[in-house]
């Protein structure tokens, strides 16, 4: 069957649309704050419309379905036409103006890695920090999900688009209509970026500021208007805690959520990737609080540290907001993690393939993932002692089909020797072994903060240009889940059958 490119075009372009839209909407919050780059994001947003449209009057005459190879081809380029795009109103503006540098800065983004090349963030204009923060936002749902809302208008179903945008294990529908799922679940995603704006504004921060860290949380983004990210705000728990509740609700999956907003709460209780998730918060923050109490100088790993509440309390909210920072791939700051404890510093890094959970805006491997292959490892034991037994994973009380316990063992094999490989190449770059595999791990898990000379406190603007194209890459099939991108790379799914 031969590819329908004029559908994949004609997607492609209405993707731009969107994107344009949001940088008009960028310059108008530069126009608000008189902040001097408002003509150029304008310019950015209009021309981006303009061939966005073009395109979609170009491609009208197509065939109205579209297959998975379609998708996947749609999902794959959409981000990186998104990211290309997306660089505009930092090279007119001249806040980035070299164009690598730009083009990390937006896939960086999209994918909600939230790693930056800004050595002061604070000199950008607002309406260029506006468009940083929405990038992560519209990539934390997914630009393809938000896009499908809209797909009936044009005669398109968008299942296979959907299946491509989130191929892990967790099937759960809201509705049955795939456009219907969208809708609801953009509705909980401004829903709960909403609230988060307001509480932040009632807790002491500015509107901008509030509205910026809100897109930035529930997109598990972790983009900052501040130098020192929410370390700035140390001497205000109460911002951090409002932070923190919006972390752990992003790296849940959101149709929990809707469960919850229903009234169906017995569905939440008996989920067990929320308990383990749950588990997995509680259990590594009084690790990382018992190490910090006992052994981590506070004061020379923590920006700006008065002691509002006591030490305990310090203690407590910097190791749950790292915690939740990493386990959900934010990648806010609170302090240097790094400085506390050589343990911490391992423990962190292995927090960076965790993720959060299936169908939510986190990164990583995911929850569901991980209790898959701990239950199947577990089950094999059984086997081995009863060899003949039919044994199956369960999930939630149903067993899962042997096919999707194989996907998911193929999946971390994948993720593994793509960190191994994403590792050796930052090497070639002459990037020492610690800051290497740091990001890797980091780029992959769309995380942010790494290791070493990419720590916490430090940036990616000392990532050489092939390096940060490395990992813009490594961004991208981790945002995408593996499978979405580097299938397009088997001469297979070129083949017409």
């Amino acid at each position: 069957m031969k590819l329908n490119y004029k559908i994949i075009f004609h997607f492609l372009g209405l993707l731009l649309v969107f994107n344009g839209g949001f940088m008009l909407l960028s310059s108008l919050v530069s126009y608000i704050y008189n902040d001097g780059v408002t003509l150029q994001i304008f310019f950015a947003g209009l021309f981006t419309i303009i061939v966005g449209m073009v395109t979609m009057l170009l491609t009208t005459k197509h065939k109205k379905e579209i297959n998975k190879r379609e998708g996947y081809i749609v999902v794959a380029f959409g981000w990186v036409v998104m990211s290309l795009s997306g660089t505009l109103p930092y090279v007119l503006t001249d806040s980035i103006p070299n164009f690598t540098n730009a083009f990390f800065e937006t896939m960086s983004g999209y994918t909600t890695t939230g790693a930056s090349i800004l050595n002061d963030i604070e000199v950008m204009p607002e309406g260029i920090l506006f468009w940083r923060s929405t990038t992560h936002w519209i990539g934390g749902m997914g630009i393809i999900v938000l896009a499908i809302a809209i797909l009936p208008l044009l005669g398109i179903g968008g299942m296979q688009l959907f299946a491509a945008e989130a191929p892990g294990p967790s099937g759960d529908k809201l509705h049955p209509r795939i456009t219907d799922t969208a809708k609801r679940l953009w509705l909980i995603y401004f829903g709960y970026t909403a609230a988060e704006t307001l509480l932040l504004k009632w807790a002491g921060m500015s509107f901008f500021d509030a509205i910026n860290h809100s897109m930035a949380t529930l997109s598990t983004g972790g983009f900052s208007t501040k130098n020192a990210s929410v370390a700035y705000w140390n001497n205000q728990p109460i911002i951090q805690y409002i932070i923190i509740l919006f972390m752990f609700l992003a790296g849940s999956n959101f149709v929990l959520s809707y469960f919850a907003f229903k009234g169906k709460v017995q569905k939440i209780i008996k989920d067990e990737e929320f308990k383990l998730y749950f588990k997995f918060v509680v259990v590594f923050t009084i690790i990382a609080a018992l190490v910090i109490y006992f052994q981590a100088d506070m004061s020379k790993s923590t920006i700006n540290h008065p002691m509002v509440w006591g030490k305990g309390e310090s203690v407590f909210r910097h190791a749950l907001f790292q915690v939740l920072s990493v386990i959900t791939t934010t990648g806010f700051i609170s302090a240097d993690y790094t400085l506390w404890t050589p343990f911490l510093v391992v423990f962190f890094f292995g927090l960076m393939f965790l993720g959060g959970s299936a169908g939510s805006t986190a990164g990583g491997v995911k929850v569901v993932r991980h209790l898959i292959l701990i239950k199947n490892g577990f089950l094999e034991f059984k086997r081995t002692l009863h060899p003949n037994a039919i044994v199956p994973v369960r999930y939630n009380n149903k067993a899962i089909n042997r096919f999707i316990v194989f996907n998911v063992l193929a999946f971390f094999i994948l993720y593994m020797l793509s960190f191994i490989v994403g590792a050796l190449v930052f090497s070639m770059f002459n990037i020492d072994f610690e800051s290497a595999i740091g990001l890797s791990a980091s780029s992959l898990g769309n995380v942010g903060p790494a290791l070493g000379d990419f720590g916490p406190v430090n940036n990616y603007a000392a990532l050489p240009p092939l390096a940060q194209w490395w990992s813009s890459f490594l961004m991208l099939i981790g945002r995408l889940e593996l499978f979405t991108v580097l299938i397009l790379f088997t001469p297979f799914f070129w083949r017409n059958r």
